[in-house]
């Protein structure tokens, strides 16, 4: 049996996901997990498709274990675990693509080194993204791996979404709002064309919330607008980043308070947010229990935000037929769920506080004009799908090697987009 193997590296976890493909090569999720708390103790949790854990494993006092040291143990784990598949390939989260990748692709020598060069766009996420298929490559050098990015579902929204008001020439050399959590949107898009296809054909606004958080508008499948930009900085409050802010700010971080480049980036991107209006802590279940007005205030700000910038979004389509909740606070958290929806009242929500404090799939009252939804997002499962559609089926069906990190793939770097 062949496999494919979704890979998910973030700055102190790793999501990853084993895809088993059947004669047709389609994939059937057989187990996944996380490594989490990595620089500090890290912990690993792997559960098969019916969340049976199969294996539990803590490094206590181990800060030192970088990514790579816990990818070449997990390898080693798996080699004797796969019970007879075979992993074909290895596809991976990427945050950016900037310009030029907005399809996923198979990785060389030449698609890293460009990769390379946004790190600057994406400080949080990128550098952790492509370190994982450094380690890869050294672990496994002849496996394919493929790239998926975040940005790719945001590239062919209208062109006036992505400008900012600067010098064209500026624009040009690409500092343009893209947008992310691409993948999340994308399977909720894909989703909701299952379970609802009458509202996928719609006005919708996906809420990715978590400790990254944005909002994207989708009509009919596709996206028209999105809050966060540049960067994955800009946008909705976040756990730790501030989202949108006065530019003057920044100038006067700098020039007034003498603080450096590298002091006003910590700020903004690591204690800021949830984090920094409650002073006690960027998760929303820790403040949610606190009972301190500061983090009541910081879950204030955090959905009037949301509700907010849902209302610019829905002028962005022209009205709104339905709200999507996904991610971690948004799948989970009702609380959070119900304070947005009593403030998009004037637009036609009307939330059913029982469903909404069971999870229900649907959080609305018939009544509502606005459908409300509760969706859990699957980035790994579009990982694997891109990946699939990245390979060739002969390479499937031949073992044929596709491509190794260092040596350039001639005639092809991105590949299309998964059928819908």
């Amino acid at each position: 049996m062949k496999a494919i193997v979704s890979l998910n590296s973030g700055s102190s976890s790793i999501k990853f996901a084993l895809y088993t493909l059947d004669a047709h090569h389609s994939p059937s999720l057989s187990a996944g997990g996380k490594i989490e708390r990595i620089g500090i103790s890290p912990r690993l949790v792997i559960r098969d498709v019916t969340a049976k854990v199969l294996l539990e494993q803590e490094w206590r006092d181990e800060a030192g274990l970088a990514h790579a040291d816990l990818l070449a143990w997990l390898f080693d784990w798996a080699r004797s675990h796969l019970e007879g598949r075979e992993v074909v390939a290895i596809g991976h989260r990427v945050v950016h693509g900037g310009m030029d990748f907005f399809h996923p692709c198979l990785i060389d020598g030449r698609v890293l080194t460009q990769l390379e060069k946004l790190c600057p766009l994406a400080p949080l996420h990128q550098p952790h993204n492509l370190a994982a298929i450094h380690a890869i490559a050294r672990i496994a050098p002849d496996m394919p791996q493929v790239a998926c990015f975040d940005t790719a579902f945001h590239h062919d929204r209208p062109t006036l979404t992505t400008r900012f008001a600067i010098p064209r020439a500026l624009h040009d050399q690409g500092i343009r709002r893209y947008g992310f959590h691409g993948l999340s949107y994308e399977y909720i898009a894909r989703r909701l064309g299952e379970i609802d296809p009458a509202l996928a054909t719609g006005r919708v606004i996906a809420a990715h919330l978590g400790n990254g958080a944005s909002l994207c508008a989708i009509v009919n499948g596709r996206s028209v607008d999105t809050t966060m930009g540049f960067t994955a900085l800009d946008g909705l409050m976040m756990g730790t980043r501030c989202g949108a802010i006065d530019p003057g700010v920044v100038l006067h971080l700098q020039t007034r308070m003498g603080m450096t480049a590298g002091e006003v980036e910590t700020l903004l991107y690591n204690k800021s947010g949830l984090l920094g209006v409650s002073g006690i802590s960027s998760d929303m279940r820790v403040l949610s229990e606190s009972g301190v007005s500061e983090a009541e205030e910081a879950i204030d700000l955090f959905t009037w935000r949301i509700a907010r910038e849902t209302a610019a979004l829905a002028t962005s389509m022209g009205g709104l037929d339905g709200i999507v909740f996904t991610a971690g606070i948004g799948e989970n958290h009702a609380d959070v769920r119900s304070r947005i929806c009593r403030q998009l009242a004037w637009l036609g929500v009307k939330v059913d506080e029982l469903a909404n404090s069971a999870n229900a799939p649907v959080i609305s009252l018939p009544a509502s004009g606005v459908k409300v939804r509760v969706i859990p997002t699957d980035e790994e499962r579009m990982i694997a799908l891109h990946t699939l559609a990245t390979l060739s089926e002969g390479a499937l069906d031949h073992d044929r090697k596709i491509a190794a990190v260092g040596s350039p793939v001639k005639g092809q770097s991105c590949g299309p987009p998964p059928s819908t």
